[in-house]
């Protein structure tokens, strides 16, 4: 991997935080694929195109971006050195001739100038430590009047998914909340950030759609539990409880996960941004 600016994200997603993604790579796409399809429905890949897909993780959505675009290259980058490993593998299983990956920090990494069509990141994006930076460097690699498609989540209130699970494991405790427009999770939230972030980047067009897609947890709560236990909130909100407390945050959890579940599984609300802007002409 070339130049790290975003050194804490890097520390984690190359870490025990990409390692997790990567042993549970097919439950974290089948979380989130209802918002993903919202990105494909705006056919904005063209056969022929060329694509980047930032923050890649294992590279569902690279493969898909490949398939939209064939015979156009499409790279996807990524931090996570494990999640680039299953992502190679997974696309040279399906035979995808016109897909690569590259383990690099998007916020900094010297893409060749003008040489993408179009940008796409799926939960990728809210993580740069400096998104000005970031997006602007992005739009340097794309072509003029190339397009850029983001999903990030909303704000925590407004994802069931998250609250649930919080208020479980938190058992009365008060827990705060992320900081406004820090990088994680929520780090673009806000929508008044999200349109300063693009048009100090250069962008222009920007607009903001609600996307309000429920989350997919598991076929039922016992299912959904086996994944949600590996979540990296569940270790960090009950790493200081003893085995009793914690043993009863467990329980809150699995309750929470089956009053959720129903005919087509353990579905929690969400919502979503999908955030689309170009790069200007010229």
């Amino acid at each position: 991997m070339g130049t790290i600016a975003n050194v804490e994200m890097a520390r984690a997603w190359d870490g025990e935080e990409g390692e997790r993604w990567a042993a549970h790579a097919e439950r974290y796409e089948a979380a989130a694929a209802r918002a993903w399809r919202r990105v494909r429905d705006l056919g904005l890949v063209a056969a022929g195109g060329a694509v980047l897909d930032v923050g890649c993780g294992t590279g569902a959505s690279t493969r898909d971006l490949a398939r939209d675009a064939a015979p156009g290259p499409v790279l996807g980058v990524d931090l996570s050195s494990q999640m680039l490993e299953l992502a190679r593998r997974r696309s040279a299983e399906e035979g995808l001739a016109n897909v690569a990956f590259e383990q690099a920090d998007a916020q900094v990494h010297p893409f060749a100038a003008e040489s993408f069509d179009v940008a796409v990141s799926s939960f990728g994006a809210m993580f740069f430590a400096d998104p000005v930076a970031a997006f602007a460097n992005l739009r340097r690699a794309l072509r003029p009047g190339g397009r850029l498609a983001v999903l990030a989540w909303r704000d925590q209130r407004r994802n069931q998914w998250v609250t649930a699970i919080q208020e479980a494991l938190a058992g009365g405790r008060s827990l705060p909340g992320p900081p406004p427009n820090a990088p994680g999770p929520f780090g673009l939230a806000d929508a008044g950030h999200v349109r300063e972030v693009l048009a100090g980047a250069g962008f222009a067009e920007i607009d903001l759609l609600s996307v309000d897609e429920p989350v997919w947890l598991g076929r039922d709560a016992d299912d959904a539990w086996a994944f949600v236990r590996t979540m990296g909130i569940v270790k960090g909100l009950t790493a200081d409880l003893d085995p009793a407390a914690r043993e009863l945050a467990f329980e809150r959890v699995r309750a929470a996960l089956a009053v959720a579940a129903g005919a087509d599984g353990v579905l929690f609300a969400s919502s979503a941004w999908l955030i689309t802007a170009h790069r200007p002409p010229g």
